[in-house]
């Protein structure tokens, strides 16, 4: 099980943070902060529910996260182990998560897979997220895995839409020409734009698509 402190620059002072894995007991504060945290016109339908939340908890919970400030929860990261084939990179977020349930977790399998991050907006700026990926990083180290995958909303996307394609618009967040603020996230924590991937999810502001995003473990070496 993971629990780990750490203090985060708050400006004025330094905070202290602790992540570690989230239980049953953290599932009310743990919806709170899905609502707080994806406001319409995301989806409600796709917001954590307590039978997912409890699912997470029971079938892998050593990839269930969450970051507490003050007694709060501030933020959460959940993730399952996959087996992920490169020449066959494209699915649907319901297909990889078990609709979210992530029963299909796979101990034998070869790569984390990040099903959802949250930060709570008051929270935000303050390395909370980063510090969430780098311990799911740790895990993917830990567990020997390959690596560590998860499709990335683009929610300005539809900014520009008429004018480029998907592939466009990463490139130009490649190029400095644009900014997103989930996928300039994941840049920012050192994860690698592998494909577009369309019909990804119900998500208006992203016209459905996503980006697979990897982060290949340093010390991984094929046992086989």
């Amino acid at each position: 099980m993971i629990r780990k402190q750490i203090y985060v620059d708050a400006g004025a002072s330094y905070q202290k943070v602790e992540i570690r894995n989230y239980s049953y007991e953290d599932i009310p504060a743990l919806i709170s902060l899905q609502k707080e945290c994806f406001p319409p016109p995301f989806p409600e339908e796709l917001l954590w529910n307590e039978k997912q939340l409890r699912s997470h908890v029971d079938v892998f919970q050593e990839g269930a996260l969450c970051a507490v400030a003050a007694g709060r929860i501030i933020g959460s990261m959940t993730g399952l182990i996959v087996h992920f084939d490169p020449d066959h990179p494209r699915h649907k977020w319901e297909e990889v998560t078990d609709h979210g349930y992530i029963r299909n977790h796979v101990s034998r399998g070869n790569s984390l897979y990040v099903v959802d991050i949250s930060v709570s907006p008051s929270y935000r700026k303050l390395g909370i997220g980063k510090w969430l990926m780098q311990t799911m990083y740790e895990l993917t180290v830990f567990k020997g895995l390959e690596r560590l995958l998860g499709g990335g909303r683009i929610p300005h996307y539809h900014q520009s839409a008429e004018s480029l394609s998907p592939e466009q618009y990463v490139q130009a967040v490649l190029d400095g020409k644009k900014r997103d603020p989930v996928l300039s996230f994941l840049l920012h924590c050192g994860r690698s734009p592998l494909c577009i991937i369309p019909d990804y999810l119900d998500d208006e502001e992203s016209l459905g698509h996503a980006v697979l995003m990897e982060w290949k473990n340093p010390f991984y070496h094929d046992r086989q």
